[in-house]
């Protein structure tokens, strides 16, 4: 990682404690582009995040990587209130101290860092120009039944050590859990900020979070008339496929091998389903991104295929 980049820490204003991050500033004194960037579910801000710092270098935009409370088997970690609060407090650090184009702030992360970019979006709509969110989980009691069920029981231990108990079993485990999942909010949140989501079609069989996460998701932030059908969602699960009628036509440049196999937008919403699996792709996220102006209608163009680099996703 970059010298530039440095660990810091700043307020976080729910229990006012000092919280770290890692954190690269832009250079010069006119306001610059500010990106939020999530470490995945079993870190914190100490993961290797230089897909993330440097693109934002080379953009001189700001970049904050934020512990937010660490592993998500932490019960002050996993979608809590402080998550919230941690995450809303790194941006109003960065702004406070540099100068911000206030038009310009983005959220991204993939994984359990979708998981929180898309429980951020919800939650803290008015915070972002736009969300680019990767291979999210969006309802935690599903993920732990997924994971306990196809040999990833660690993932479920981690949820019921987070919320307390069993949420198959516990009405006060699934209350906690549904209150941590991006899907009790997202609703609410519809029209409000520009999201892009998307995941590799293999996801959930080479690797941790089914499809269905994704794909529920945007039904959430869509029209009615926009929505994909309980029958498909089955089906691209289950098949590791897209359905004949569903299938996309055109051609992204910006995914270059991870071609885009599925695509819906509604509003100013968007879902990708891509060749690919448990997968973060930074050239497109940053690549659309960076063509986000707060008050702007959204573009959704994903760059040109020169930075298409595919990072999938562990732990």
């Amino acid at each position: 990682m970059s010298e530039a980049v440095r660990e810091i820490s700043y307020l976080s204003k729910i229990d006012n404690t000092m919280q770290p991050a890692m954190f690269s500033p832009a250079s010069g004194n006119e306001p610059r582009p500010l990106i939020v960037a999530l470490h995945t579910w079993s870190y914190d801000h100490k993961q290797d995040s230089d897909n993330y710092f440097s693109r934002s270098m080379k953009r001189n935009w700001h970049c904050i990587f934020p512990k937010f409370r660490g592993p998500n088997w932490l019960p002050e970690a996993c979608g809590s209130d402080f998550v919230v609060s941690d995450i809303e407090s790194a941006v109003d650090y960065v702004k406070a101290n540099y100068p911000v184009d206030e038009s310009r702030i983005y959220l991204a992360g993939g994984s359990g860092g979708g998981h929180a970019s898309l429980l951020l979006a919800a939650r803290r709509p008015e915070l972002w120009t736009a969300v680019s969110s990767w291979c999210p989980i969006s309802d935690l009691v599903k993920w732990h039944n997924f994971s306990f069920h196809a040999g990833a029981a660690g993932y479920a231990k981690d949820i019921r050590e987070a919320c307390g108990g069993n949420p198959e079993e516990s009405v006060e485990a699934f209350t906690e859990a549904k209150r941590r999942s991006p899907v009790t909010y997202l609703a609410s949140a519809a029209g409000k900020v520009v999201v892009d989501v998307g995941t590799g079609i293999h996801d959930g069989h080479t690797g941790s979070v089914p499809v269905a996460h994704t794909l529920e998701a945007f039904n959430l932030l869509a029209a009615p008339e926009d929505r994909i059908s309980q029958e498909d969602i089955v089906y691209m699960v289950k098949e590791e496929a897209v359905p004949e009628h569903l299938k996309f036509e055109g051609v992204d440049p910006g995914y270059g091998e991870n071609k885009v196999l599925f695509r819906r937008k509604s509003g100013i919403v968007r879902v990708t389903i891509f060749e690919g699996g448990h997968d973060l792709l930074p050239g497109p996220a940053f690549g659309f991104l960076e063509q986000q102006v707060r008050g702007s209608e959204p573009v959704w163009n994903s760059g040109n295929g020169e930075d298409s680099t595919a990072g999938e996703l562990g732990k």
